[in-house]
């Protein structure tokens, strides 16, 4: 199996998709020709045609609306909002015009639309390009929530994402897209939503996390691991809507302690929800309190990038005050 980044992952996912299906195309901000401003459409326009791969004006209200009325006639759009901080505009038509379709015309009409954008922090981006929204919208009902954190991933979850006839909204993490590589299979494959990871086993404590946040669990258990401390779980959740509850559950009926990391903000994130879950789900398997390890309440900073993420160092030491209780 050849290695690919993240990009790359996505981009041959994209080709394989629109070789197989003429009802799919995909259109934003500067993903013709150019291949969007992290090339992860790259190709596409050249291959397939400017009808199935083209520029909009800086609207997106506008992406969005167009995808949707194209879904209702028939086609597979992928629209792409080039960073997740400019999604707000088209809050609008997500919340209230796509997620609510299936709802309105009670089951009569659906919208098969993906959404793809980089989000997250990282890359000094500053508060403009560097946020989490996922909290916005998994409050939203009909949404499916979607976080990749590597490019094996990256490609059976958008192919999934593809297949899927509700709207799917796909979180790509921006300063993981060339900063790591996997073998990817050149062949079609699909990874279900709502089907957790389990990338680490262990005995002691739950380590809970999604998108980029996922490797910064992974390095603060493996450390753990190796200076003898502690034995840590780590699930990567992949999909925030639907949840693999069940794989948390088990995992924290075992562990008996919880700690969960995400980058953005901890108050309202979707972490609240979690403990919410795991506290009334496994309240007599709990030996302490569940815990967050997030973003600090403020706009995210530049300079003061690393102080703001809960990086493997912060995730240590929360997952040892943890069994401290």
């Amino acid at each position: 199996m050849p290695l690919m980044n993240i990009i790359q992952s996505l981009n041959h996912a994209l080709h394989s998709a629109f070789a197989d299906d003429t009802k799919l195309l995909t259109f934003g901000e500067d993903v013709g020709a150019f291949g969007g401003v992290f090339r992860v459409t790259s190709g596409l326009q050249k291959t397939f045609g400017e009808e199935r791969c083209f520029n909009t004006p800086l609207s997106e209200a506008g992406i969005i609306g167009a995808g949707i009325g194209m879904a209702q006639k028939g086609l597979k759009p992928i629209c792409e909002i080039q960073f997740a901080d400019y999604i707000f505009p088209a809050y609008d038509q997500i919340v209230n015009e796509l997620a609510k379709m299936r709802y309105r015309s009670g089951g009569q009409y659906t919208a098969s639309l993906v959404i793809r954008t980089p989000y997250g922090g990282g890359i000094h981006g500053g508060l403009y390009h560097s946020q989490s929204p996922e909290a916005q919208f998994l409050h939203t009902p009909g949404l499916h929530v979607v976080f990749v954190s590597g490019p094996y991933d990256a490609k059976g979850l958008l192919l999934t994402a593809i297949q899927s006839n509700d709207p799917v909204l796909f979180f790509e993490p921006k300063r993981l897209y060339r900063a790591l590589k996997e073998e990817v299979p050149e062949e079609k494959y699909y990874i279900p939503f709502g089907q957790a990871h389990i990338a680490r086993h262990g005995a002691q404590v739950t380590l809970l996390g999604w998108g980029a946040q996922h490797h910064e669990n992974m390095q603060a258990a493996m450390e753990l691991h190796q200076s003898n401390k502690l034995d840590v779980e780590v699930i990567n959740l992949r999909t925030l809507n639907p949840l693999d509850i069940e794989c948390i559950y088990n995992s924290v009926r075992k562990t008996g302690r919880c700690v969960i990391a995400h980058e953005a903000p901890q108050t309202m994130g979707f972490g609240a929800e979690l403990v919410a879950k795991i506290t009334h789900e496994c309240f007599l398997n709990l030996e302490a309190p569940v815990r967050r390890c997030c973003g600090l309440d403020t706009p995210f900073p530049n300079a003061l990038e690393q102080e703001y993420l809960p990086n493997a160092p912060r995730i240590k030491q929360a997952l040892l005050e943890i069994m401290e209780y």
